[in-house]
């Protein structure tokens, strides 16, 4: 990074700033437990004549140091081989009506939320409004250190109950929005397309108007017909920009969906990935009778609700995390 002219090309620097990320969050921690244990070391010299003057000192090493091993143990569940990469993030409405269009935007309120609190940068890619309130879908990119070793944990169907601010009556509602997460690949990556599979439409991208990319056709959405996976993107003004990412998130689809072929529980998600609806969550959000939000996998809780929605959902991906590490392997 230090050598001249390393910021020519903003797309190649980039690239390299975010692995010298990725290797900062492997070795700083692994750096700070190995200087807690020699200030350990420092205290138990000081104190062999007088233990009770350093064993605050030690207790508070030690305490630091357990809390280090922890995040450790952490960083080694992020160890396969796409976690280091970004993620590419899809929700979609399901079953629920005005209510799951806006239970997806409260989702996506949720995990820009997550985002800010890791210091991640997130860039829209696709936004569908609903109708009268909410959103059918949207797509983002949410860009840091192991952000799809993270977000992975967020996959499926999430169900919320609530009394419905849209039901004139106050009855309670339930309503389904599901989330899909794939790794943004690289260049490095070769799937082949074919140009026959594709379909390709334009469209007007939705958005505030008055703006060029309101006034001309340069939104783009590509369906991969023999795998019936659709992307889109309209945040550029040019058409041909946005075809290009929207080819890159295609990309890292169908290397997710191919992944998938070896893996249970996303062939399961692609290959029969059922309706947005009853049986098929990962978790649940009940704001009436009662708070409750449980992860039905891992039966990670917390009547917290709100905390969560604010983006708190680190026990959650730790707990799915857990449950992977520790699954028996086939």
């Amino acid at each position: 990074m230090t050598v001249p002219g390393f910021w020519d090309s903003a797309e190649r620097a980039q690239t390299i700033v975010q692995k010298k990320k990725a290797c900062v969050q492997v070795v700083e921690p692994i750096e700070a437990v190995l200087r807690l244990i020699d200030d350990g070391q420092v205290f138990l010299e000081l104190g062999a004549d007088d233990p009770a003057a350093v064993e605050a000192d030690l207790v508070d090493t030690e305490r630091k140091i357990a809390e280090r091993l922890d995040q450790l143990e952490f960083q080694l569940m992020l160890g396969a081989e796409h976690d280091p990469m970004n993620a590419i993030v899809t929700l979609q409405s399901g079953a629920g009506g005005i209510d799951a269009s806006d239970w997806a935007e409260m989702m996506l309120r949720m995990y820009v939320k997550w985002a800010a609190k890791h210091d991640y940068t997130i860039e829209e890619q696709d936004f569908q409004k609903a109708e009268e309130a909410g959103i059918k879908s949207a797509t983002i990119v949410v860009r840091g250190a192991y952000a799809y070793g993270r977000l992975k944990a967020e996959q499926g169907v999430h169900r919320l109950v609530r009394i419905s601010p849209f039901d004139g009556q106050g009855r309670r509602q339930t309503s389904f929005a599901s989330v899909e997460v794939v790794p943004e690949l690289d260049d490095s990556i070769e799937v082949e397309i074919r140009k026959e599979d594709l379909k390709v439409d334009t469209f007007r991208s939705s958005g505030a108007g008055g703006q060029h990319v309101n006034k001309t056709e340069s939104a783009i959405r590509i369906t991969h017909l023999p795998s019936g996976i659709v992307v889109a993107c309209q945040i550029e003004r040019s058409q041909h920009k946005n075809r290009e990412t929207a080819m890159r998130m295609l990309k890292s689809k169908l290397y997710q969906l191919e992944l998938a072929k070896r893996e249970a529980e996303l062939a399961k998600f692609y290959g029969d990935r059922g309706s947005i609806s009853w049986g098929n969550q990962i978790r649940s959000y009940v704001l009436q009778p009662y708070q409750m939000v449980k992860d039905l996998r891992t039966d990670v809780e917390t009547s917290d609700v709100y905390s969560v929605l604010d983006g708190n959902l680190d026990p959650f991906i730790e707990g799915y995390l857990k449950m992977r590490k520790d699954a028996p392997k086939a």
